[in-house]
């Protein structure tokens, strides 16, 4: 039996040369052990580790995360930007008709879940309409002026190309309203 765990060591350990220990004696099996010290953990042999290649699959590059890991909008957002951030509000909107007031013939109800548009109030004094630099993507508003900035990560996606935006000057304020595009609409709205 002692020769089938001899056989399976010899298997399972690389073959080395042999080489005499500090007290004369040829190193096997048990002597491997103690040779190990705290900085032969984890590490591969000199030989080893000069030996692999750093083998590089074709088409991952050294980045160190992909396009679509970082949030959107986060390349705008500048942490030393001076300038302070608006009073906001949103608010939610749906489109009702007669048959939906009176006769409850859709399955609509007051809940945001059945709302179709998002409406963003947002206040800018001492602002003109020609100094607002407004940007719309799927998950984020960026809206920038001479001494208001707005990165405001968005609810619900929303379609970037039918949404539209009214600044009131004496309210001094901006509204934009955008239309939501969230999964699970045909549900609600079937």
């Amino acid at each position: 039996m002692s020769e089938g765990l001899l056989a399976l060591a010899r298997l399972l350990a690389p073959e080395r040369e042999e080489e005499d220990d500090d007290d004369g004696q040829a190193e096997g099996l048990g002597s491997t052990t103690s040779r190990a010290g705290p900085g032969s953990i984890g590490a591969l042999p000199r030989a080893a580790s000069a030996a692999a290649p750093t083998q590089v699959k074709p088409g991952i590059s050294k980045e160190i995360w992909r396009a679509e890991e970082v949030p959107e909008g986060s390349e705008a957002d500048d942490t030393w930007d001076s300038r302070e951030q608006p009073e906001y509000e949103i608010l939610f909107k749906q489109h009702v008709g007669a048959e939906d007031i009176f006769l409850g013939m859709s399955r609509k109800d007051p809940s945001t879940a059945c709302c179709e548009d998002m409406l963003i109030k947002i206040k800018l004094p001492d602002t003109k309409i020609s100094d607002i630099t407004l940007d719309i993507r799927e998950k984020v508003l960026d809206l920038r002026s001479p001494q208001k900035k707005l990165l405001l990560p968005l609810p619900h996606p929303v379609d970037t190309k039918s949404g539209k935006a009214c600044f009131f000057a004496e309210r001094d304020t901006l509204e934009v309203t955008l239309k939501m595009q969230r999964e699970f609409d045909f549900i609600n709205f079937s």
